[in-house]
């Protein structure tokens, strides 16, 4: 479940987020999506809410309602490290890297000591760093520093299952690692 770290409520709105977010881990999606949107509508305003709005549309899968949830609240609460966070994730998902760094350094602007969003940042360069490395390989085969860079990436960050579906770092082009280091959301 991603931490939400979004500004004070009084008790009558903690019991809506504690509600939905009940709906949510009981997996009744739709239901903590529809009491979102309820209250959302009755408080559009409100980040927090929001913010939990574009962790439900994450969670169905919904990326592209989600993309817009959270650069939504980047731009009306532009101070807010989350959704940067979150977006980052999104955009890594979609193999956006760039678009992911960019989004976690604004996070960590933001907030510098943003733990997550400094987790998260390494994974996406472990990612620059494979399919930088990849590309050296497609345009130099005779190279012998690159396949011994890709290898150990695969090893330390891909998890086994996934391990074993990438083919071994080779003289001649290999895929970049696709399963290592996705930022988590929080």
């Amino acid at each position: 479940m991603l931490a939400l770290v979004l500004g004070w409520a009084g008790s009558a709105r903690a019991d809506q987020y504690a509600d939905v977010n009940a709906l949510l881990r009981q997996g009744r999606a739709n239901e903590a999506l529809a009491k979102a949107d309820a209250y959302v509508a009755t408080n559009p305003r409100d980040p927090q809410m929001r913010f939990l709005r574009g962790v439900i549309l994450t969670d169905q899968g919904k990326q592209a309602e989600a993309i817009s949830a959270f650069t939504a609240l980047t731009q009306e609460f532009p101070e807010l490290p989350e959704p940067y966070n979150n977006l980052a994730a999104l955009y890594a998902a979609q193999s956006e890297f760039g678009k992911a760094r960019d989004a976690l350094e604004t996070a960590l602007q933001r907030n510098p000591n943003y733990a997550t969003a400094h987790e998260n940042l390494g994974d996406v360069y472990v990612r620059l760093a494979a399919q930088s490395y990849t590309k050296a390989q497609q345009l130099d085969k005779r190279n012998t520093t690159v396949a011994p860079k890709l290898t150990l990436l695969r090893e330390v960050f891909l998890p086994k299952a996934a391990a074993a579906k990438v083919p071994p770092a080779q003289p001649a082009a290999a895929a970049p690692a696709t399963d290592a280091g996705t930022p988590a959301q929080r």
